[in-house]
């Protein structure tokens, strides 16, 4: 692939402007061996925000995440910043994962902040995403980021930036940023020296504050006084949530928590596992090993930055099976309804929030339970949105969607893996203690409300052509829509980008109510409901797929089970996205 002029010249300003000798030699060396593919992806355009902020492989150039990209995105927040809150003191927050130059990368955005006027407070070590959000309320800060690329694998690394409310940026805020980025044209405007003075180190005092709120979260303490040795395996795979989950679990009453230790110990190359996903079932073998030996009663899991939960349990055959997010979003607002109206503490106000990709069970088991829920667009942000915007009228309870993201009361902002793991705990705890198991109080609850199964496709496409390909998939979706889909017709197309809903029985348009996104879904007359979506953060598209039966009797859980795994997989074969 020829180099364009565009990109030649973005080489061309790194090799000879003010970059770093170790920068410039990589470079150096791309050319020197002809690798114009590499260099094609790292300066063929610059890292921009998406639904989770600036992410990326680390590297050199302008489309790699390294200490200039990262400069200039902090100075142009700054930049913001100063002309958002002009005349008042300006302060932010920053925290930062287990990765590689993360450490690194925090004190760089710390510094560029501080060199601005800006008041920084720097956590002392790693922490969790979500107890960077709730440092932004906390503080009464304007602003705040944490360095960390989530469940990527160990190449990646990020800056996610969050406003003054603990969420994560939004419309207008993400544009004018990227605007404000766009207006530095050299690296020489980013101011990397240091006012020391300006820079707060924060650490156990946050901590305190944060976990006193989750703790308040429990809603049946005796229970869990009761089961207080229920049997807990925790894997945090390498990541922050080692720092806070055990303490969260211990202010909860729980005294039999087991540490998966091989992947205790905070790592960046994540030693032990390929990606560190608590979604993929081969990151979490040795939590499920040492749950097996030990014949534990639930295992728990989060990511490297702490705000995604994954979770396992054993099958009626006492076998360890994993749940997937929808299925861990729905058993927690089945608990958390159901337990709050037991313990008298529901109101009209309440309300929950679930993304639009995410199973629709979770609104029925909030009308069940005559609890309002509101259908957002795919992200937390989004559901903070909702909670900023009914704030003082309405009550937020709890929220999730399928990537394995919940959110339990508002004084964090964004998905959280700690609350989320003290809750499922208890939620075990209350289980065992009326002598049923969380599968079997999920295979009633699918008894309940319908069995609902979900699925999803991610495809990779990397680089300048897989950016091409994703979006000739959305164009030739949206030009040409499929009128069937597995034998059953599509009754209905929601397109978000357009913001229009199309009855195709009637022909008849409706809003969808929503700000555009580019996402397309598709529903038949069986019930499917087939959604495509390209990734915010990452160089995927992805197909989410969601089927429904009804389940006359728990005992038919898994015929009908393998019944909606084969529609499935045939709407997957239809589609031809094999």
């Amino acid at each position: 692939m020829a180099l364009s002029p565009d990109v030649q010249q973005k080489i061309d300003t790194w090799l000879t402007g003010n970059y770093d000798a170790t920068t410039k030699a990589d470079i150096q060396q791309l050319v020197a061996t002809g690798q114009e593919d590499a260099l094609n992806d790292a300066f063929y355009r610059d890292l921009e925000f998406g639904t989770g902020g600036l992410r990326g492989v680390m590297g050199a150039g302008s489309n790699r995440m390294n200490r200039y990209t990262l400069g200039m995105a902090t100075q142009g927040l700054s930049n913001y910043l100063l002309r958002s809150f002009g005349g008042q003191e300006i302060k932010v927050a920053i925290a930062h994962d287990s990765r590689n130059n993360s450490k690194e990368f925090a004190r760089i955005a710390a510094d560029i902040f501080s060199a601005n006027g800006i008041t920084v407070y720097l956590f002392d070590a790693l922490r969790p995403t979500p107890e960077l959000s709730f440092a932004i309320r906390y503080l009464g800060c304007q602003s705040g980021c944490v360095i960390t690329a989530s469940h990527n694998p160990k190449e990646y690394n990020g800056f996610k930036v969050y406003w003054n409310d603990g969420a994560q940026v939004v419309a207008p805020h993400d544009k004018n940023i990227i605007e404000e980025v766009q207006n530095i044209r050299s690296v020489d405007e980013v101011k990397f020296q240091a006012d020391e003075s300006k820079i707060q180190l924060i650490g156990q005092d946050l901590d305190d504050a944060y976990l006193r709120q989750v703790q308040q979260l429990s809603i049946n303490p005796a229970a869990i006084e009761r089961q207080s040795d229920l049997k807990i395996v925790f894997t945090p795979l390498h990541g922050t949530g080692i720092t806070l989950v055990p303490q969260a679990l211990e202010r909860f009453g729980f005294r039999n928590v087991h540490v998966v230790q091989e992947q205790a110990t905070p790592d960046g190359n994540f030693p032990t596992v390929q990606s560190p996903n608590p979604e993929e079932k081969v990151a979490m073998q040795l939590a499920l090993d040492q749950a097996k030996a030990l014949d534990a009663d639930i295992v728990l899991a989060t990511d490297p930055d702490a705000d995604r939960v994954g979770m396992a349990v054993k099958n009626d055959k006492g076998e360890w099976v994993l749940l997937n997010g929808n299925q861990t979003a729905a058993l927690l607002t089945q608990y958390i309804l159901s337990a709050r109206k037991q313990a008298g503490k529901m109101t009209d106000q309440d309300f929950i929030v679930y993304t639009i990709v995410t199973s629709d069970v979770l609104g029925d088991i909030a009308n069940r339970y005559q609890v309002k829920a509101y259908n957002t667009l795919t992200g937390f942000k989004y559901i903070a949105g909702i909670i900023r915007e009914l704030e003082g009228r309405e009550t937020y309870i709890c929220g999730g969607e399928e990537s394995y993201g919940f959110m339990i009361g508002d004084f964090v902002r964004d998905k959280d893996a700690i609350s989320a793991c003290a809750l499922v705990a208890e939620m075990a705890a209350v289980a065992k203690d009326k002598g049923r198991t969380l599968y079997e109080e999920m295979v009633q609850m699918y008894a309940d409300y319908g069995l609902y199964k979900e699925h999803l496709i991610s495809l990779t496409k990397k680089g300048q052509r897989g950016a091409e390909e994703i979006q000739e998939m959305m164009r030739e979706l949206r030009a040409n829509p499929p009128a069937t889909i597995a034998g059953s017709p599509v009754v209905e197309i929601r397109d978000y980008k357009t913001g229009k809903i199309t009855d195709k029985r009637t022909g008849q348009t409706t809003d969808t109510g929503l700000e555009s996104s580019n996402v397309l879904q598709f529903l038949t007359e069986d019930g499917s409901k087939i959604s495509a979506r390209p990734s915010g953060t990452e160089p995927k598209i992805k197909f989410y797929f969601s089927v429904k039966q009804p389940l006359k009797s728990t005992v038919d859980f898994e015929l009908a089970d393998r019944t909606l795994d084969q529609r499935i997989q045939a709407i997957i074969e239809d589609m031809q996205l094999k």
